[in-house]
Parts: C-alpha cells; structure tokens; sequence
C-alpha cells in the first residue's frame, strides 16, 4: 500500500509527469473517437461525390420506334442521389479527371443504343458502358464507384429486358396468328387432299372396270386370230382348187359348181368377218378415246400433286425456321433461366421444352408430307406413262384394224367378182379358159389378204396383250395412288390439328407490364439481417475500439517509468503493486472515456452497456498487463515489441476483413494475440448479443492479464532481491 501512496504522490507533485499522463488518458478518445466519427457513415455523403458522366448515344430504332437509352440512363441519373453527378462533353470530362476534380467517370458509347436493337438479329451485341475511376486520386473511390455502377448496370438491364421482353412477347402474338392463318391454309389442304383421295377410289375403280374390258376384248381378238387363221388356210385352198381346175379341164363343169357354191359361202364368211371387224374397230376407238381421258386425267392429277409437293415442301421450310427460331429464343434465354428460382426455371423450361418439341413435331410432320406428296408424284407420273403407252398400243391396234377392214373390203369386192366370173363361167363355158387365168389370180390375191388378215390379227392380238397388261399394272398402280392419298389426308389432318394447338398456344400467352417486369427482374432479394449493424462506424468500433487501448497502453510507458520505483518498495510484489496501479488506474479511466464518448458523441449503440464498460476495462486492463512485463523486463526493446505485437494484430484479428482472406501464413498468429479475442468479444457485447461468447472472450484476456501479471511480479521479486537484497541484510 506504501509503494502505490507514493508512486500518485510522485505524479501528482510532479506537473511534467502529471500532465503528459492526464493527455496519455485521452489517446483512447484521439484513436477510436476521431476515427470513427470521420468514418461513421461515409457512403451516407456520396451524393457529394463529383462523377463526370458523358452521353454520346446517337439513338437507334427497335421495330419502328425510336430507341434512346443513353438518354433514358441520363435521366434516371439526373434523379437519383447516389452521386455528385455531372453531365459534361468527353474533352472536358476526361480533362477534370486528371486534374482530380472528378473522382470516376461513366462514359455511354456511340452505339450504345445501337446494340441495343440487336436483339432479333444473328449476332446480337451487348451494351457496354465505359467506365473510368482516377485510382490514384483515391482507390476506395474507384471501389465504391464500382459497385454503383453494378447497381446502374443492373437497373439498365432490367429496363432494356423490359423492352426486350416486351418485344419477345408480341413476336409470340405474331406468331400465333401466322399459325392461325397456317391451320386455315392447311385446312384447305386437308379438304383438296379429301378430294384428291376420294377421286384416287374412283379412278381406281374405272381402272379394274377396264383391265376386266381389255380382257375381254383380249378373248374375243383371240377367237378373230383363230378364224383368220381358217380364212388364209381357205384361201390356199381355193388356190390350189383352181390349180387342179386349170390341170383337170375335163372336170371344170362339175368343178364350177362346186366352186360356185364354195365361193357363194366364201362371200357370206367375209361379209361376216367384216362385220366382225368393224364392230372389233368400234371397240378399239372407243378404248383410245376412254385411254386418252384417262391419260389427261392422270396428268391433272400429277400437276395438282406437283402444287401440294411444293406447298408441303414451303411448309416445311418454315417450320424448320420455326425450330431454329425456337432453338435460339431458348439459347438466349438460357442464361436468365440459370439465374431464376428452381420453381420458375423449372416451370420455364417446360414451357419452352413444350414449345421446342411441338415446332419439331410440326417440322416432322411437314417433312412426312413432302415426301408422301413426292411420292404420290412420281407414281402418277409413272402410271400416266404407262397410260400413254397403253394408249399409243390402242392407236396401232385401231389402225391395224383399219387396214384389215380395207383388206376384207377388196376381198369382199374380189369374192363378188369371182362369184360374177363363177357365174359366166357357169353360162359361158366357153370363155372358161379366158377367164380361168382371172380366176387363178384373184385365188392368189384372196390368199394373200387373208395372210395379211392373218398377221394385222395377231399383230392386234400382240397390242391387245399389251393393252390389259398395262390396264391391269394401271390398276395396280391406283390401289398405291389411293394408298398414298389416304396418308396424305391423314397427314394433313394431324397438320391442321397441330396447328391449331400451336395457335391456342401462342395465342394464350397473355403478357402485361407486370410480366414485362417479371421477365426483367426474376429473382428479387428479401434482405433479413440479424444483428443488424446500422453504419461502418458501428461496424468498425471493436476494431478501432481495441486498437485505441493497446495505443493508450504503449504511449504510457513514454511518459511513466514502469520500472524505476517512486520510493524505495518493501518488496517484490509492493514494487508490481505500486506500478500497476498507477497503469490499472489510467486504462479503466481511458476505456471509461473511450466508451463515453462513443455512446454519448457519437450515439454508438451497443446490446449491453454495463457488459460494454466491463468488457473495455478488462481488455485495457490485459494490454497494460502484457505491455508492463514486455517494456519492465526488456525497456525500450520491450517497445518495440510492442509495436511488433501491434502491427501483427492489427492484420489477424479480423477486425476489418475476415479471418479467411488474409494470407494464410498469418491466420495462426490469430488465436496467439488478445486484440482477436478483444475484438470479437466487443463484437459480441455491441452487435450480435451473444453474451455467452463475449465471457468465453472474456476469459481468455483474463488468462493473457494473469499470465502476464504473474510474469511482472516473478520478475520484480528476483530483482529486488538483487537490487535491494543486500541493502535489506545490512539494515
């Protein structure tokens, strides 16, 4: 008690101690009080900030209107507070931010709307604002300018996406009325393709009608063929009966009659075959004409499927571009979806995916059209030819038919003049021999038409084969034409009903502002703090706060001697007394001020303030401990490794930037050092409210003040010994 009597005497009667110690308390108040005033809310002054900002938009036109969003972004700022905005020419602008009169610069380029138009295109570009911070002037500037300019970033993206979307929306609307418009088109395709199948049955159907009349008309040519066979064998023999007349004269009277009577009959048999063949040439011109009709209905057919092939073929065109057009609005709006909620994104890509797989079903079915209509084309253009070819066989039957008609006519007439010559010959005997040669000729011309009867028959007959041949491949080839038009119909069908669905589709989507700003802005922050820290003044306080008593501590040991005892001490532990009073005293008053004046001048508030006071004194408390035994023990080294000690806390103690973005061979001194647990344990008592872990905090700085304190007494008492040993052994 002595030893702490006097070591106060000896401040108090001593002024140039007395008032350095009195200035020494409000080290404390100059470090954490001016510090933190002059940074208690600097981002409440930025509106005093001066940020040049230069407009050189030129302005665009987006689907007919004019676009100008350089000059929109000028307008907003010219509202907003968040700077010292100053709306300046590039010269000027650029100049002031050398001369540091501007602290950042915004500059909007030439395109900047430009780009901005570029959403529909191949290649769209991005709209890039320039910015520019004079880091040199002063980087936390540059820092915060910045994140502003994230923030503008962020506002201009969602008003350009606003107008994007806007865009996006009535592209949809146009495109469900041009799938209106197709699903009526297609309509009408699915009704002439009705058509078309139903007169596919019909041509059909006379087609088997005329493969069964071919065949008949076959059998019937064949029985001809036959008889024209008997007929050129008859002519022979009426030849070789006149040859035998001429060799047996003696038997020409009886032979004439019988001849007579032979040619009466031979008359009869080629009035009828001529008959036969006028009626077989009515049939063959009425098979060329009903051929022919045939062969120009196939041919409008063909044309008709030639339109439909190109139309299915432009139908399928557009929806590939459709897809295509779906597959980049997917690929653009890809990364928007990423940043949307599991729950929207999820919904939106089904959305997308739908529309995505009813374009490509859609461009399926309008492939499958093409080619059923190419096709049916290239069967109709088989059958017409083979119609054509059927029909030309009917025109060489038809015109054989004609020859064999004039060759039965001069047989006709060459039989009459035999049955006149037969009949002279009967009554005038006597010319027999003139007349006989007569006879022996026109029997040679007979035999000769009948051979040529013979071969224009079987050359009918050929052509004839031919002719239900090719009716029974025509009919064939129908049965493929009506299978081909039923899955035309079919298929246009399900193109019309696709289309339709496409257009409801499309059509239901039902956008506003609000979907507009739903599109631009997705995913809104519902910021919820706990233990709210109100300003960077509060925020910074334990950092400061810990910083100005270790400060306070250290700059007492330059005015008060922590070793030289103000009268002679009765021991070891009265020497530490006497001292650590004296520095005890002056840190609870200096964490005392500290802590008034952050309260009281700068309403500073805390969770606890008799937990603030206590957690103050006790952490003063430990740092005087450990700096007493460093400059006792070691004097001025002991400073300076004090200042060491300092300078390490001052870069672990996570008072300003966490713990895990410092280097990591610092982050182990961390937990060696007091200012780590001084600083999370004010962190504690001000912010969170976590008393617990401020007493956990608590008791460690204990354990570093008893530590400490316990290393000072150890030390005085072996050096009183030393020092006032002898002088008590004497005495």
């Amino acid at each position: 008690m002595k030893s702490i009597l006097a070591e106060f005497k000896a401040i108090f009667r001593n002024r140039k101690l007395l008032i350095p110690i009195v200035a020494v308390l409000f080290i404390p108040i100059m470090y954490s009080g001016m510090f933190l005033w002059a940074f208690w809310d600097p981002y409440g002054q930025l509106s005093d900030l001066p940020v040049a900002v230069v407009n050189n938009d030129n302005g665009a036109e987006f689907n007919g209107e004019s676009l100008e969003v350089g000059s929109d972004l000028i307008e907003n700022l010219k509202d907003s507070d968040q700077f010292d905005f100053h709306f300046v020419e590039r010269g000027e602008a650029y100049k002031n931010l050398e001369r540091q009169e501007y602290y950042l610069l915004v500059e909007i380029p030439e395109n900047f709307s430009e780009n901005a138009a570029t959403l529909l295109e191949d290649q769209p570009k991005k709209l890039e604002l320039k910015y520019v911070p004079n880091e040199g002037f002063n980087f936390l500037s540059s820092q915060i300018g910045e994140n502003a300019i994230k923030e503008i970033k962020a506002s201009l993206s969602k008003s350009v996406t606003e107008t994007y979307a806007e865009t996006m929306f009535d592209k949809i609307q146009e495109m469900g009325d041009g799938f209106k418009t197709a699903s009526d088109n297609a309509g009408e395709l699915n009704n002439g393709a009705m058509d078309l199948s139903k007169g596919a049955k019909e041509l059909k159907e006379n087609l088997l009608v005329l493969a069964e009349k071919n065949v008949e008309f076959n059998n019937g040519l064949a029985d001809a063929r036959n008889g024209a066979a008997d007929l050129a064998s008859g002519s022979s023999k009426v030849s070789a009966g006149l040859t035998q007349l001429i060799e047996k004269y003696q038997l020409l009277d009886e032979g004439a009659v019988k001849s007579k009577n032979g040619i009466s009959e031979l008359a009869a048999g080629i009035d009828e075959s001529a008959a036969g063949i006028q009626e077989i040439e009515k049939g063959a011109d009425n098979a060329v004409s009903k051929t022919a009709t045939i062969h120009s209905g196939v041919e409008t057919i063909n044309a008709k499927l030639a339109e439909l092939n190109t139309g299915a073929q432009s139908a399928h065109t557009g929806a590939q571009e459709l897809n295509a057009g779906l597959s980049a609005l997917q690929s653009q709006l890809q990364p928007l979806l990423e940043s949307l909620p599991e729950e929207q994104k999820t919904a939106l890509q089904g959305a997308l995916i739908k529309l995505n797989k009813g374009s490509q079903e859609l461009a399926t079915g309008t492939e499958s059209l093409s080619a059923g209509a190419s096709q049916l084309e290239e069967k109709t253009g088989q059958l017409a030819d083979g119609i054509g070819a059927l029909n030309q066989g009917q025109i060489k039957i038809h015109n054989g038919v004609i020859a064999l008609q004039k060759g039965m006519q001069k047989l006709d007439e060459g039989s009459d003049q035999l049955i006149t010559g037969q009949n002279e010959l009967v009554k005038n005997f006597g010319l027999l021999n003139e007349k006989l040669a007569e006879a022996g000729q026109g029997s040679v011309e007979v035999a000769t038409g009948a051979s040529k009867l013979n071969t224009g028959l079987n050359e009918l007959y050929g052509g004839s084969t031919k002719l239900a041949n090719g009716s029974e491949k025509a009919a064939d080839g129908s049965s493929e034409l009506v299978d081909g038009t039923n899955k035309l119909s079919d298929g246009t069908t399900e193109f019309n009903n696709q289309l339709q669905d496409a257009s409801q589709e499309a059509n239901s989507v039902d956008a506003n502002d609000d979907t507009y700003d739903m599109l631009a802005s997705p995913v809104g922050v519902d910021k919820k703090e706990i233990n709210n820290v109100p300003n960077y003044g509060t925020g910074f306080t334990p950092y400061f706060l810990s910083l100005s008593l270790f400060v306070g501590a250290l700059v007492v040991t330059m005015v008060y001697s922590l070793k030289e005892p103000a009268d002679k001490p009765s021991s070891g532990i009265q020497w530490f007394l006497g001292k650590y009073a004296v520095l005890a005293s002056v840190g609870i008053i200096q964490a005392v001020l500290a802590c008034s004046i952050l309260l009281i001048g700068l309403d500073l508030q805390v969770e606890n303030i008799p937990l603030f006071y206590l957690f103050a004194i006790v952490t003063s408390l430990t740092y005087f401990a450990i700096i007493q035994t460093l400059v006792t023990i070691l004097a001025d080294p002991g400073r300076f490794i004090a200042i060491i000690i300092l300078i390490l806390q001052l870069t672990t103690s996570g008072g300003t930037f966490p713990l895990e973005l410092i280097p990591s061979a610092l982050q182990p001194i961390h937990a060696l050092l007091p200012m780590s647990y001084a600083v999370a344990g004010f962190k504690a008592v001000i912010s969170t409210g976590d008393f617990a872990f401020m007493w956990q905090n608590l008791r460690v700085l204990a354990s570093f003040l008893v530590v400490f304190l316990i290393i000072t007494v150890l030390f005085l008492t072996v050096l009183f010994k030393k020092k006032y040993g002898k002088l008590a052994e004497e005495m």
